[in-house]
């Protein structure tokens, strides 16, 4: 009976021990480090979060993607001057005297306007000065008589109109109007000569390709024909007669305003 009663006082005394002792500190060793780990965690978080993005901010941004910018739209509207250089050759037709062809470079300036009145219309005006070395001498006898022709074209202008088809850099057209053309014919013989160099209106017509190979500058390459009036001449009761036929290619170079 003692002995139980011993038991029961001692198991009271470890209930309470364990109740009273060595659980709270249980709880205390426990809670301790827990509360410890949730702020390291917290604290690294932080910390790596912070590194992060101290770390993206140092990094190279990538470059945007490099996008060219759109071509020029070339518009023929406006006015615009240039040079040209070429070559020219005329079919004579003679009476007195057998019919001959001269030829000689030409060369001169241009001045214009185009209205692009459509995207891919265009009609302009364009007016032109040429100096020219055409030129031929012919020697010949005639009724025992010697004679020397000599021919020249020193110098011929134009204004014409323009209709032209675009499409792109490239301007197809087709060209004429007015020429005024200073044909000379001159027959002399020993003692003598005889001249008709009066300028001329005359007509033209033709055409050429044109093409703006950058922004308000472009190069074309036109043909022209002039027909002349007759010119007439006597000299010692012979009577020489001629008409030329100008044929002109040229190349040129326009600057657009």
């Amino acid at each position: 009976m003692a002995s139980l009663q011993q038991m029961q006082a001692k198991s009271k005394v470890a209930e309470y021990y364990h109740r009273h002792v060595i659980r709270p500190r249980m709880l205390r060793c426990k809670g301790v480090p827990m509360l410890k780990r949730t702020a390291l965690a917290a604290v690294i978080v932080s910390v790596v979060t912070h590194a992060s993005a101290a770390s993206a901010a140092d990094l190279p941004r990538k470059a945007p993607a490099y996008t060219p910018p759109p071509p020029p739209v070339l518009i023929w509207n406006g006015f615009y001057a240039g040079l040209n250089l070429g070559y020219g050759w005329a079919n004579v037709d003679a009476t007195g005297f057998n019919d001959q062809n001269l030829g000689g470079i030409i060369g001169g300036g241009q001045i214009g306007y185009n209205w692009q009145f459509h995207p891919n219309w265009v009609l302009g005006i364009e007016g032109d000065f040429q100096g020219s070395a055409q030129r031929r001498s012919d020697d010949f006898v005639a009724l025992g008589v010697p004679f020397t022709v000599d021919q020249r074209i020193p110098w011929f202008a134009t204004a014409r109109a323009r209709l032209g088809y675009a499409q792109g850099p490239w301007l197809v057209y087709v060209t004429g109007g007015a020429a005024w053309l200073n044909y000379e014919l001159e027959v002399s013989t020993p003692g003598a000569s005889v001249s008709d160099d009066a300028s001329k209106l005359a007509w033209t017509v033709g055409g050429g390709v044109e093409w703006m190979f950058m922004p308000k500058w472009s190069a074309k390459l036109e043909y022209l024909f002039i027909d002349t009036d007759d010119r007439t001449v006597t000299l010692l009761g012979n009577t020489f007669t001629a008409r030329a036929r100008d044929n002109v290619v040229r190349a040129g170079v326009n600057y657009h305003f």
